[in-house]
Formats: structure tokens, C-alpha cells, sequence
């Protein structure tokens, strides 16, 4: 595949973003559209034209090194060969159905090989918060309990039987959550909700857990949903003590444990799952985003004997009607396959290192760059006022910061004060190093008005 280079990429003295093009679209538009789409979009105004490799270009001929891979979904970056030969054929042949067929066998048979969950079985559903909710569904059916722990800074979809598990204040005012959820804080050590420190903490938040899951449940807990690492909350790495933690916690109450890898699986952190770096064994896996390098497909992956479970079991009682279409199954497999042969966990763990130490670089450098932390190739930063009290930079000064990175040719999710990078896991050292020089100038530019803010 040819990939563009930084010669390719207009600077800032060369192009003005977004340009006519992107401008008369987006606003056309905007006559048509009902309001509420991603961040990015509404504050970076674009519309793309295509994209390759790591690499999109807009209606008006710029080209962006891509960062945020559509909140990790384009695994593969942006026109893969294999990808999108694979789904080109299978739409000659068939796209619907939930009869088998030669690509959802040999799906299911790569994930039964791949999945770190014994005697796999797995559900295919088309969305993140589908697969989630049937994961819970599961899990009630199966231990015959009810209620379902969370964390602080969790994020597993917008749907009404989840909502209640968002851990921040985007679930307020939609009316009343579904019952029987509880959330307790997650290892965010770099903002600890107890102004602890890690590792003298003696992972805090883990004994907190137990005692509320003691003291506010009624002792009826189907499960605990956690993510490996949280995606939506800033890209943050738990310590490795962590989830085993949450694990025995789950044993304890005769709960299952089910790891959300819609952002960490495939590959993202520099192991085919999150849940892998600690060894730690789900009962249940749910599966998404880069899981169809964009085409909508979810899974949920659990133990052959959690899936006998009536009434999940029953006929039409765990499917989906979008769900494990041939189309929709020939993507993922292409995916997953891509993925597998190519090595694409080793190629995140290794560039995810190169573009780790380079923000590292970065915050020695920029005084507002308060914490880098990352596994392969999540990687998050947290922008501070200042660096004792932590304060977060407001969003007049990050969005500034966001669109000084776009001018440069940089397209990353950096409106808020925690960044979160997610490029596609075909990334290559010199592309990292592209971003990071990018980025670089980009905090040059913001630096002066940080300082006059303080």
C-alpha cells in the first residue's frame, strides 16, 4: 500500500482548515443533520474524501495523519487491500442472513483460537452497547442475580440498559437509570479519588470496592463489568495489581467478571486483549470497534458452559438480526485475520513505545504535559494548569491546542485535557515520529497562551 509522507502533508502557512470545500459540506450539512455528533467532527469541520493506510484526505486535498482512527476502530488504518477485497467479494454474494456461512465459520473458529477465555463461545451483535448489554444478560442468566457493579470513568455504551455504567456525569438528565447498578472508583492513580499515592495506596480502590459491593448492594451481584483499560475516561492504565484485583473481588461475591475490550482487544495495547497483560481470565469478553476495522460487528466471548444458560440459551433469546451476517462476519474475519498473520499486537507494542517515550520527551519539555502513560498503542496525556494541584487546562485552551495539531496536519483526539491517542495499528515508526514532530510544534504554538492563562 503507498502511504503518504510529511512532504505530502500541507503545513501551516499553506493551507487554512478547514478549507471551501469542507466548509460549504459540512454546512449544507447541518440543514439535514439532527445535532449531537462526536466532538471532532463538530470542532474540526471537515469532511473527508478518502483515506490510506494511516493517512485521511479531505474534500479540499489535505492530508491528516491519523490519530484517532475513529476512536480505534479502523484497526487496519484506511483502505487495507486484504480488508477491502475480502468485503468487496463477499458483497457480490451475499451480505444478510443468520444461516451459516463460510465467513462466520471461520470467524468463529479463529476467535475459539484467539479469545482468552477457555471452550470459547461467542454471539455477534452489530454495536458496542448491544454486545455489552447481552454480556449482562448472560451473566443474570447464568448466576440468577441481578445487580451489576461499574466503575468511576467507565464506559460501555449509551443504550438504556447500560447507561447506568457510565462513571461520569454524561448519564444525568436522561431520567431514571436501570436499577440494581453500582459504581465504585476505578485505578486512575494519576487522579485517585482518595489523593492517594501508588503504589503506598496499597491499591485502595480495590478494598473501597469490596466493602461497597458489602455495604450497598442487596448481595446479588451477576457481575462486575470492567475495562482492561479505560478508553472514554483518557486512556487510563491501571496498575497490574488491578484487575486480578477485580477478579478476586468478583469470585468473592459469586460474580462473574466481564472485560470490556471494545477499545483494548485486537491487538490495541500490544497483546491481542488488555485483559492478557496481567493474565487475568474473563468470564466474559465483549468485543467491538477495531474488532471490524469499521464495519459494525461486536461479539460477546464467553465459556461454553455460561452460554447453556436459560433463558439466553433459548431459541432467538441471545441473537441479533444484523448480527454475524455474512458481510458483517466477513470484515471481522478479514480483520482479525490481518491482525493475527501480520503481527499488528508486536507492531502497536513496538511503535506504541517509540510515540510512549516521545510524549515522555514532550513533557519534559511542556510544563502543561502533567502525565503520559500507555500500552502500545493507547497512549493518554493529561494537560495541567499546573503540575502540583493538577488542575486540567480548560477547553478554551485544549481546543486550541487540537486545532493548532490540525493545521499542522495532525487529526487526534486533543480537545479535551486528557488526549487520547489511537492510531491505526498499522503505524509505523516514521509515521510516530511525523505525529510527534506535529504535536511538538502544535504545543509550541499554544505554550504562550498557557503561560498568559496562568
Amino acid at each position: 500500500m503507498t502511504r503518504s509522507s510529511s512532504s505530502d502533508v500541507p503545513h501551516e502557512h499553506e493551507k487554512s482548515v478547514p478549507g471551501p470545500r469542507s466548509r460549504a459540506w459540512v454546512a449544507e450539512e447541518q440543514r439535514y443533520l439532527a445535532p449531537g455528533v462526536q466532538r471532532i467532527a463538530q470542532l474540526s469541520g471537515l469532511a473527508f474524501s478518502h483515506g490510506d493506510g494511516c493517512w485521511l484526505v479531505d474534500v479540499d486535498g489535505h492530508r491528516y495523519l491519523d490519530f484517532f482512527a475513529g476512536v480505534g476502530v479502523a484497526s487496519l488504518g484506511h483502505a487495507h487491500p486484504r480488508f477491502t477485497s475480502q468485503v468487496a467479494h463477499q458483497l457480490t454474494k451475499l451480505i444478510v442472513g443468520s444461516f451459516t456461512s463460510h465467513a462466520r465459520l471461520g470467524l468463529l473458529r479463529l476467535l475459539a483460537e484467539v479469545a482468552p477465555v477457555p471452550r470459547a463461545r461467542t454471539q455477534l451483535y452489530s454495536g458496542g452497547a448491544e454486545a455489552v448489554e447481552a454480556a449482562i444478560r448472560l451473566a443474570k442468566a447464568y448466576t440468577e442475580k441481578f445487580e451489576v457493579v461499574g466503575f468511576w470513568g467507565g464506559f460501555h455504551g449509551k443504550t438504556g440498559g447500560v447507561m447506568g455504567l457510565i462513571g461520569d456525569t454524561w448519564k444525568q438528565h436522561w431520567g431514571p437509570l436501570p436499577g440494581g447498578t453500582h459504581l465504585v472508583p476505578y485505578a486512575d492513580c494519576y487522579r485517585c479519588p482518595f489523593k492517594a499515592e501508588y503504589p503506598q495506596c496499597g491499591l485502595l480502590c480495590l478494598e473501597f470496592a469490596r466493602q461497597a459491593i458489602r455495604n450497598n448492594t442487596a448481595g446479588a451481584v451477576a457481575a462486575i463489568v470492567v475495562e482492561p483499560m479505560q478508553g472514554t475516561a483518557g486512556n487510563v492504565i491501571p496498575p497490574p495489581e488491578f484487575l486480578p484485583g477485580v477478579r478476586e473481588i468478583a469470585r468473592e461475591y459469586g460474580a462473574l467478571l466481564i472485560c470490556d475490550e471494545m477499545i483494548t482487544g485486537f491487538g490495541r495495547t500490544g497483546k491481542m486483549f488488555g485483559c492478557e497483560h496481567t493474565s487475568t481470565e474473563p468470564d466474559i469478553l465483549t468485543v467491538g470497534k477495531g474488532f471490524g476495522n469499521g464495519f459494525p460487528v461486536s461479539g460477546v466471548i464467553a465459556r461454553e458452559e455460561l452460554t447453556q444458560a436459560e433463558p439466553f440459551c433459548k431459541p432467538s433469546a441471545s441473537s441479533s438480526s444484523y448480527g454475524g451476517n455474512p458481510l458483517a462476519a466477513s470484515a471481522a474475519l478479514a480483520t482479525v485475520k490481518t491482525i493475527v498473520e501480520d503481527d499488528l499486537p508486536a507492531n502497536a507494542a513496538q511503535v506504541g513505545q517509540v510515540l510512549l517515550r516521545g510524549f515522555q520527551r514532550l513533557q519534559e519539555k511542556y510544563e502543561f504535559i502533567g502525565d503520559v502513560r500507555g500500552a502500545g498503542l493507547l497512549i493518554g496525556l493529561d494537560l495541567v494548569k499546573d503540575r502540583r494541584t493538577k488542575e486540567p487546562l480548560p477547553a478554551r485552551v485544549t481546543e486550541r491546542l487540537f486545532l493548532a495539531a490540525l493545521q499542522r496536519g495532525l487529526l487526534l483526539m486533543g480537545y479535551f485535557s486528557r488526549i487520547r491517542i489511537n492510531p491505526p495499528l498499522v503505524l509505523s515508526e516514521a509515521e510516530a515520529a511525523e505525529g510527534l514532530a506535529m504535536f511538538d510544534a502544535a504545543c509550541a504554538e499554544v505554550a504562550p497562551l498557557i503561560r498568559g492563562f496562568e
